[in-house]
C-alpha cells in the first residue's frame, strides 16, 4: 500500500482536538469526535492492507495480529511503567486502587468494559483515572480479534456480497448507537457493539477503493475531489467545535465527523486543498507520531490533576499538551520504530515479551487492589483526610437497579413509619444519619429517593436515556403517598441549581419526553418546581423542604488528603478551608426565589443549609470541613458528618409535630 502523506495529517487532525478537549479548552468542546476519525482511518488503513495481501496470497492471521502487537504494545507498556511510577508517588490510595483495576483491564483489552461499569467517559472522575482514554484501544483490538477472521471466512464469496453484508453490519450498528445514545449512553460510548460501524466505514472505503484498482482517492475530476474533500474536512471541523458531553453520542450525530473522514480519504488528493493542507510537513510529523501523543497526553493531564492540590492552570495543562509531543517524539523513535522492525525483535520474542509485561500488569494491579491502594504509601493523616464516611446508595434506587416504590427501604423503625425521604442523590447522602436519628425516636421513613432525579412531576434527565425511570417514579412515589395515610411527613431535598443553570432537566408536555428549546427551558423548569411542591402541599402532607446544599466547589476529602501529601510547611495549617458565602448566594440566587415563591403554609417547613454551614464559624464563608474532618464526600454530597448537621433541624421540625400532635391528642 503506497504512502498517502494526507492520512497522517488526517491523523494529525484527528488527535490535535482530543488532546485540547482533554485540556478543558471549551473551544474544541466537541474534541472527543477525534476518535471516531481515528476508528474510520484505522478501518480504512487495516482492511487496505488485508485486502492487498489476500489479493498477493500472503496474509495470515498471525502476521496480522504481529503487526497489530508491534504497532500498539511496547509504547503502551512504556506509558502503563510511566503510570504506574507516577500513580506510586502521587496517587492517594483510593485513586491507586481504582488505577489498579485499570492495570488489570488494559493488557486484556477489556478497558472499555471498566470504565463503562464503572463511571461515565464525562463525569469529573473521568479526569483523574490515568488510563480512560485507553478505552478506544481496547475497542479497535477487540474489532480486530473479529474482523480478519470473518474476512477470511467471507473471502471465498464474491466481493459485493462481502461488501454487502459490511454495510449490513454497519447499519446495525449504527441503529443500535442511535437507538443506546437514548436508552443507555454509557454502554453505547464505551463498547464495541456500538462503535464497530465507525470502523466499518474506513472497511468500506477501503473495498470502494481498492475496486478503483489502486486504493489511493479516487480519480474523479479535481474540482470534485476540492468540493467534496472540503466538505469532509468542514464536517469534521463541525463535529469539534459545535458538540459537547450533552450530545447524544455516537448516534447519528458522529456520521458527521465519521462521512467527514471518509470523505477526506476518498476525495482527498496532493493536488487538492485539503490534501495540501494535511499532507504539509509539520501534520505529517504530527501525524507520524499522533499514536504516542495520544498514549501520552491524558496521563499528563491525570496526574497534574493528582499533582496538583489546587485545579492546574490552563497554561500548565497547555504546556502539558506540548510535552506530550516531545514524549511522543522519544516513544515514536526509541520504542515504536524499533519494534515495528522485525530485524529489531523476531515475533516469538515480540509475543514473549508482550505475555510477560502483561502479566507484570496484571499482578500490580491485583496487588494494588487487594492492598487497596497501598495505604503504607503515605501518612496517616493523609489515609484520615481521604476518607469521608459516606453510606453507601444501596438503599435507594440508582442506576439500573429500580426499587418500586412500595418497596422502598425502611430508615429507622420498621414498625413506626411516619414520612419518606424524597430526592436524587443530595437526599440519598442524608440517609444514613436520617436512619440513626430516626431509629433513636423510634421512628420510620420510608427512603424513595432516586439518583439522578430531582423530586418534581413531569421531568425528566435529558442525558440519563430513556430508561431512566425519573417521571415514572415520581408519579409514582405522589400518587401512593398521596392515597396512603402513613406518610403524614415527607422530607425533600435535591440539587435544585444545578437542574435549573444546566441542560440536565427537561420538561415533559402532556406526558410526552420533548426537549424544551432553551429560550423557554428555565421558566418552564421554575413552572414545574412551583407547581409539583403544591401539589404535595394540597395532599395536606407536611413537607420538609431542604433548600441548595452550599457546594463545596473542590474534592473535599481529596482535596484535605492532597494538603495532607504535598503541602509544603510553609503552607501553613489553614485548618478552616472554607468556601465563598457570596458566591452560594450568586449561584443559588435563582433557586432560593423559586423555592421562596411557593409562599408560606402552614404544613410547609423550610430548612436552609446555608444557615447551617455559612457564616456561622468564619463571616461570609461557608465551612467544608470541621476539626479536619470532612464535611461532604465529594464536591457537593455530604458525608456522614455534614449531613448529621442537616439531620439535626429535620429531627428538630419532627420533634416538634409530635409533640403537637401528642398535644392534640392524637
Amino acid at each position: 500500500m503506497n504512502h498517502r502523506r494526507e492520512i497522517d495529517g488526517l491523523r494529525a487532525f484527528a488527535v490535535l482536538p482530543v488532546i485540547l478537549f482533554h485540556a478543558g479548552f471549551q473551544t474544541f468542546s466537541g474534541g472527543f469526535v477525534g476518535v471516531d476519525i481515528f476508528f474510520v482511518i484505522s478501518g480504512y488503513l487495516i482492511t487496505s492492507i488485508i485486502l492487498e495481501e489476500q489479493q498477493a496470497g500472503t496474509f495470515t492471521l498471525m502476521g496480522f495480529y504481529e503487526r497489530r502487537a508491534r504497532r500498539i504494545l511496547p509504547a503502551l507498556f512504556v506509558v502503563m511503567a510511566g503510570c504506574v511510577a507516577l500513580g506510586w508517588l502521587w496517587l492517594l490510595p483510593i485513586d491507586m486502587k481504582l488505577f489498579s483495576e485499570s492495570l488489570v483491564a488494559v493488557p486484556a483489552f477489556a478497558s472499555n468494559i471498566l470504565f463503562y461499569v464503572t463511571g461515565s467517559y464525562f463525569e469529573p472522575a473521568a479526569e483523574l483515572k490515568p488510563l480512560l482514554h485507553t478505552w478506544s484501544l481496547s475497542v479497535e483490538e477487540q474489532y480486530y480479534v473479529v474482523y480478519p477472521i470473518l474476512l477470511l471466512l467471507l473471502w471465498r464469496f464474491e466481493q459485493k456480497w462481502i461488501v454487502g453484508l459490511l454495510a449490513g453490519l454497519a447499519v446495525g450498528s449504527l441503529v443500535a448507537a442511535q437507538w443506546g445514545s437514548h436508552t443507555d449512553p454509557t454502554f453505547t460510548f464505551f463498547l464495541l457493539p456500538t462503535r464497530g460501524w465507525e470502523l466499518l466505514i474506513g472497511a468500506l472505503v477501503a473495498f470502494y477503493l481498492f475496486q478503483e484498482g489502486h486504493g489511493q482517492a479516487t480519480t474523479h475530476h479535481r474540482v470534485v475531489n476540492e468540493a467534496v474533500s472540503v466538505c469532509g474536512a468542514l464536517l469534521c471541523v463541525y463535529g469539534v467545535l459545535s458538540f459537547d458531553a450533552l450530545t447524544p453520542y455516537p448516534s447519528a450525530y458522529a456520521l458527521l465527523p465519521t462521512i467527514g473522514a471518509a470523505l477526506i480519504i476518498v476525495f482527498a488528493t496532493p493536488r487538492t486543498i485539503v490534501g495540501k493542507v494535511l499532507g504539509h510537513k509539520l501534520f505529517v510529523a504530527v501525524g507520524l507520531i499522533s499514536y504516542s501523543a495520544y498514549l501520552w497526553h491524558y496521563p499528563l493531564f491525570v496526574f497534574a490533576r493528582h499533582r496538583s492540590i489546587e485545579p492546574p492552570s490552563p497554561a500548565l495543562l497547555l504546556s502539558l499538551a506540548g510535552c506530550s509531543f516531545l514524549f511522543a517524539y522519544v516513544s515514536w523513535k526509541y520504542v515504536e520504530t524499533p519494534f515495528r522492525n522485525r530485524q529489531f525483535l523476531a515475533r516469538h520474542h515480540l509475543f514473549a515479551m508482550a505475555a510477560v509485561c502483561s502479566v507484570v500488569f496484571v499482578a500490580i494491579g491485583l496487588m494494588g487492589y487487594v492492598n487497596d491502594g497501598f495505604p503504607q504509601r503515605v501518612d496517616e493523616a493523609v489515609t484520615k483526610a481521604q476518607s469521608a464516611q459516606f453510606d453507601p446508595l444501596d438503599c435507594m434506587s440508582e442506576g439500573g437497579r429500580y426499587t418500586p416504590v412500595r418497596e422502598s427501604c425502611v430508615l429507622g423503625a420498621r414498625v413506626n413509619v411516619t414520612g419518606a425521604l424524597l430526592g436524587d442523590s443530595i437526599a440519598g447522602a442524608l440517609g444514613f444519619e436520617l436512619r440513626r436519628s430516626l431509629e433513636s425516636h423510634s421512628l420510620g421513613f420510608s427512603n424513595m429517593s432516586y439518583g439522578h432525579c430531582p423530586p418534581i412531576l413531569d421531568v425528566y434527565r435529558i442525558d440519563q436515556g430513556s430508561t431512566h425511570r425519573c417521571p415514572e417514579h415520581n408519579r409514582e412515589v405522589f400518587e401512593y403517598v398521596r392515597e396512603n395515610g402513613n406518610y403524614p411527613t415527607l422530607i425533600f431535598a435535591g440539587y435544585w441549581t444545578a437542574y435549573l443553570k444546566g441542560a440536565l432537566l427537561d420538561v415533559m408536555v402532556n406526558g410526552v419526553r420533548e426537549r424544551t428549546p432553551n429560550d423557554t427551558r428555565k421558566p418552564a423548569l421554575q413552572k414545574a418546581y412551583v407547581d409539583s411542591l403544591l401539589r404535595y402541599i394540597h395532599t395536606g402532607k407536611t413537607i420538609i423542604l431542604i433548600y441548595p446544599i452550599p457546594e463545596a466547589g473542590r474534592h473535599v476529602p481529596r482535596y484535605l488528603a492532597k494538603r495532607a501529601m504535598f503541602a509544603s510547611p510553609n503552607q501553613g495549617e489553614e485548618k478552616d478551608v472554607t468556601t465563598s458565602y457570596e458566591s452560594y448566594a450568586m449561584r443559588n440566587q435563582d433557586t432560593i426565589q423559586i423555592l421562596d415563591s411557593v409562599g408560606e403554609h402552614p404544613n410547609l417547613i423550610r430548612i436552609r443549609p446555608d444557615t447551617i454551614f455559612c457564616n456561622i464559624a468564619v463571616p461570609g464563608r461557608c465551612v467544608v470541613q470541621l476539626n479536619g474532618v470532612s464535611l461532604y464526600r465529594d464536591e457537593f454530597h455530604l458525608s456522614n458528618t455534614g449531613a448529621s448537621l442537616v439531620v439535626r433541624e429535620i429531627m428538630k421540625h419532627l420533634d416538634d409535630k409530635a409533640s403537637s400532635m401528642a398535644n392534640a391528642g392524637f
